[in-house]
């Protein structure tokens, strides 16, 4: 199902703004593009995203931009270093080796540069980009319900529509039927050389008009209409449902054509699979 959703939010520090968009699609494939100081918490944003979209094409942009000058955030203990750089050069002067890198040296031994202020720095703007982010799912989410209540009212205009073509063809049946007994009759009349068997002849016709009979037909449409929106209302994700019911509605629309034999009833089908047509389209957006 296609949807979108976009918050922005500032503190003194940054201005951030998260944008997501979904278009259709059988599987979910996420694309997130965030800065690369957050690249660690791509597999958190994957696992927010997991327990709300179940399948599409989705886009997820986090837009962060500082307000003020970033200066790198670390601490150097400077005594320590002094320290070290005396160890080292006095290591180096007995053992005879060269002095020239001695500095770049005690920079790296442990304790040296201090990180923490700057992690817990990161931590605290992540905390921040949350709430942004929640904040556009929820508006996501939002319009996909919107959306969702669209579709599902236009479900039920083409539900209702194809029940009313059923009705219509329930009230042609009947003339349908004497329609084709008189046809017989008439044929027999026309082609027999013989007086005929009036006994034999109703076999022959109730044998016919059951081949053409639609009586079944008419009622398992109903029921799969009657299903089709009783599987709407389910909480639980059932687009596949509707796919399979649509699937059983179509076939009984196609068999009641093959075997109404009847212009009216006929123009009835293909108003019918129409309407079944832009169930199945829309169908491709439910999840």
């Amino acid at each position: 199902m296609t949807g979108y959703g976009v918050a922005t939010a500032e503190n003194d520090q940054l201005s951030v703004t998260v944008e997501i968009k979904s278009l259709n699609s059988k599987f979910l494939d996420l694309a997130l593009r965030l800065a690369k100081e957050y690249a660690d918490k791509e597999l958190e944003i994957r696992n927010m995203l997991n327990t709300t979209v179940e399948r599409g094409k989705v886009s997820l942009v986090i837009d962060i931009k500082p307000k003020t000058e970033v200066k790198p955030k670390v601490n150097i203990n400077k005594e320590l270093v002094k320290y070290y750089y005396g160890e080292l050069l006095e290591a180096a002067e007995k053992s005879g080796a060269p002095k020239d890198d001695l500095f770049k040296a005690a920079l790296t031994l442990p304790g040296v540069v201090d990180t923490d202020s700057q992690l817990n720095d990161n931590e605290e703007e992540w905390k921040f980009v949350m709430k942004v982010l929640q904040e556009a799912i929820k508006k996501f989410e939002n319009f996909r319900l919107s959306e969702g209540k669209v579709l599902s009212d236009k479900f039920i205009e083409y539900l209702d529509k194809i029940e009313t073509l059923l009705k219509k063809v329930e009230t042609f049946d009947p003339q349908r039927i004497e329609g084709i007994r008189e046809r017989i009759k008439t044929h027999v009349a026309e082609y027999a050389l013989t007086e005929m068997d009036q006994g034999r002849f109703e076999q022959e016709l109730i044998y016919y008009i059951e081949k053409l009979d639609i009586s079944e037909e008419k009622v398992r449409l109903k029921t799969h209409l009657d299903y089709f929106k009783e599987t709407m209302k389910a909480a639980d994700s059932n687009g596949k449902k509707l796919g399979f019911i649509a699937q059983e509605i179509g076939r009984e629309i196609n068999t009641i054509g093959s075997k109404a034999n009847d212009a009216n009833i006929q123009r009835c089908v293909v108003e019918m699979k129409d309407e079944l047509e832009k169930i199945k389209e829309q169908g491709m957006n439910v999840l």
